[in-house]
């Protein structure tokens, strides 16, 4: 049975409610893991219904056995979201004005941390919290020291990540404390709903770009006397997900004029979208704080003895899971600057510096992921907050 579990929310898409944001019997700051609170079993995401051609999956016999043979590995990506729920309505509720990153972060990966029983590689956070404010898009964590504090007048992209077996929940919001910028909120989150409604099987990946671009220009926000036309981060995309892998290969646009490339049963999406007031085109920038391990690398042969070293610190941590500097300082490992940048050369490691629009602009995020069930799409990380 599901315990102290809050009423479902109604669900859109004329599918069936979604979870509520955190569970009866949390505490603040959350520490009571959730496997106690819903006695192992999980509620089900926001249900929307396949549309035309894909009407006839839901009362096939045939698709709902393969759903029933997939149990066990949903309750464990519902886990996941829940998780992400409950510690996203904590923190979105808690982040202050003059407050520091470093702590905010520290605060909501440890909630995380206890919220899913972190245990190494089976189950625990999927790649470092995103804190990006204004300009910078995405990818900026602070790295250990850093000092930056929280401005009344900031816009701050919260995106952090849950996996249990590898199966990620990847997820984000925007946070503001001045109402100004409603209207680019709005604009973004609108069009991540339009790409979740879009999303479905046999779904053309550039149509879903199209749709999500006409919604967000559609928008415009005046900041200090001056409109601004919502514009589509064009080089940022939604991306399909798979066990231990953030980005499977399959990249969700949104903007047109992306792939034919369709979306397929079974498969994982992290619909996101991204709305500036700048010029809507990202480049890299800033002191990189992620790295994260090539999916496919072979054997590498390492001359440096420090870096062979670190590399085994990685794989026993991380896998190729994305991880942070605070990451590797939080485990021990100190001087390795001079390692981690020779596995860099090497191709071993990836580097993922922030991504940044111009000065002085503003870009917003709002991300879910669904899963395209054989019978029905589910929007796993929908919340009674977004």
């Amino acid at each position: 049975k599901k315990k102290k579990k809050k009423k479902k929310t109604g669900g859109g898409g004329g599918g069936g409610g979604a979870a509520g944001s955190g569970a009866a019997g949390q505490t603040a700051p959350p520490t009571v893991p959730v496997s106690r609170l819903f006695n192992n079993v999980f509620p089900e995401g926001e249900i929307q219904h396949y549309k035309d051609d894909n009407v006839w999956r839901e009362t096939s016999e045939e698709k709902r056995e393969l759903e029933r043979l997939e149990k066990n590995m949903y309750n464990e990506v519902r886990q996941c979201s829940e998780v992400h729920r409950e510690v996203r309505r904590y923190i979105s509720d808690w982040v202050k004005p003059g407050m520091k990153l470093i702590d905010v972060c520290e605060t909501l990966e440890n909630s995380v941390r206890r919220l899913i029983e972190e245990r190494g590689l089976e189950a625990g956070i999927a790649f470092p919290t995103g804190c990006s404010q204004n300009h910078i898009a995405a990818h900026w964590t602070p790295n250990g020291g850093d000092n930056t504090i929280i401005d009344k007048d900031d816009v701050i992209k919260f995106d952090f990540g849950t996996q249990i077996n590898g199966r990620i929940i990847d997820c984000a919001f925007t946070k503001t404390f001045n109402d100004k910028y409603d209207p680019l909120l709005d604009a973004v989150r609108e069009a991540t709903e339009c790409g979740i409604k879009e999303a479905g099987i046999d779904v053309r990946l550039c149509d879903i770009g199209e749709a999500i671009e006409e919604v967000m220009e559609s928008h415009e926000v005046e900041l200090n006397g001056k409109t601004y036309k919502v514009k589509c981060c064009r080089n940022l995309n939604g991306h399909s997900i798979a066990p231990y892998q953030i980005h499977a290969g399959k990249s969700v646009p949104i903007v047109r004029g992306g792939e034919t490339t369709k979306m397929e049963e079974g498969e994982f999406y992290a619909i996101e979208t991204f709305g500036s007031t700048g010029k809507g085109y990202v480049r890299e920038d800033l002191e990189c704080s992620h790295y994260m391990k090539n999916y496919d690398v072979g054997h590498v042969p390492l001359r440096l003895p420090r870096a062979k070293q670190l590399l085994g610190v990685i794989d026993r941590n991380f896998g190729t899971l994305a991880f942070c500097r605070r990451f590797l300082d939080r485990i021990g490992e100190t001087k390795y600057l001079m390692a981690l940048k020779n596995l860099c050369d090497n191709g071993i490691i990836q580097p993922y510096p922030p991504l940044v629009d111009v000065t002085g602009s503003y870009v917003a995020q709002y991300e879910h992921t669904i899963l395209l069930r054989p019978t029905c799409k589910e929007v796993l990380t929908r919340g009674d907050d977004y």
